[in-house]
């Protein structure tokens, strides 16, 4: 019986949007505890407002402060004892829960991760991981942001637990790893990426050499590894082109009596690509690597959104990830993961 610690106070429009997430998650979860965590008196009205109340599977943990998006993560350490971030990852930390999802300030919930809940051992950095989607289904791309500075040791890490969570989460058998790179050939790349290119190829992973930007979304990988920086700047000009693409699609369609035409015509079509495209229901992202299950939302989330970063919680609480990383990572001693031979 999973127990979630949701921050239910952050984001860009906190209880609003929390409080209806969790009433729909209620009826597909009966089996999981929600610690809503936040100011009482505004979640209880909120919870009123949408005919909830606080019960057996809605617990509410009052919290004065809440942490700003735009705060410094040092700040936040250590000027908000008291607030729902802090609270929630305590709970966590403390055993009460089983995972926490926030979609507050990246910087600081990164930041209390690795003061309250430490990184499991044998890894040296926690990674931003997400899933994203393919012309065939799904992969997980690590790390989108955490680490702007890599080395080789940090992306083989990256990988082993990329490599565990779509083996337990996905159910994908002997998940197919891949290394970002400029070209496929093994000559490419800098000297960082040529190195980890090495450490992946000795590992006990499914590694299929490098991959290239143009081919992560034709689904030749499971698991897509690169630094922090290259992960940023690819996710964030993927968010950038699909939207370019919607506003262009909106514009040609709506522009004329034959845009509307083919607008009708086409629109069963394009409902379902507007479906298979929507980044909502990719929404949460796991700070990979810490001693407890971290989910990131989107701020800017919506009901529908935020209610799936919940549901990744969901999902790698009751398949006890973290408890897989840090046993794969323990028998082998080293935090790199590799053959004996």
């Amino acid at each position: 019986m999973p127990h979630i610690a949701v921050d239910a106070m952050s984001g860009d429009s906190g209880p609003s949007t929390v409080i209806p997430a969790i009433k729909d998650l209620l009826q597909n979860y009966p089996d999981v505890t929600f610690h809503l965590v936040g100011d009482s008196h505004i979640l209880k009205s909120e919870l009123q407002r949408m005919h909830l109340q606080d019960s057996e599977q809605v617990k509410i943990h009052h919290a004065s402060q809440v942490i700003g998006m735009d705060e410094a993560p040092s700040q936040a350490l250590r000027g908000k004892r008291d607030s729902s971030m802090h609270i929630a990852i305590a709970l966590v930390r403390d055993g009460h829960a089983d995972a926490v999802v926030s979609a507050g300030n990246t910087g600081a919930l990164m930041a209390m991760g690795k003061v309250f809940l430490r990184t499991i051992p044998g890894i040296d950095r926690p990674a931003i991981a997400a899933f994203l989607p393919t012309t065939t289904g799904r992969f997980l791309a690590l790390d989108l942001g955490a680490n702007v500075d890599c080395h080789p040791e940090h992306l083989l890490q990256f990988a082993v637990m990329g490599s565990i969570l779509a083996e337990r989460v996905m159910g994908v058998a002997k998940p197919r790893v891949g290394l970002l790179n400029i070209g496929s050939e093994e000559i490419k790349g800098n000297e960082q990426v040529k190195e980890a290119s090495l450490l992946l190829r000795a590992a006990r992973l499914n590694f299929i050499g490098n991959v290239e930007g143009s081919d992560i979304y034709r689904g030749v990988a499971d698991v897509v590894v690169c630094d922090g920086f290259v992960g940023n700047v690819a996710l964030k000009t993927s968010e950038g082109l699909a939207s370019m693409i919607s506003h262009e699609l909106r514009a040609s369609y709506t522009q004329g009596i034959y845009g509307k035409l083919a607008y009708l015509v086409n629109r069963p079509i394009l409902q379902r690509l507007r479906k298979r495209l929507d980044s909502r229901q990719y929404n949460g992202a796991t700070l990979l690597g810490l001693n407890g299950i971290v989910i990131k939302s989107h701020g800017n989330a919506d009901r529908y959104a935020f209610a799936r970063a919940v549901e990744v919680g969901i999902a790698e609480a009751k398949h006890r990830l973290t408890l897989h990383i840090a046993e794969v990572i323990q028998e082998n001693l080293n935090p790199v993961v590799r053959n004996s031979a």
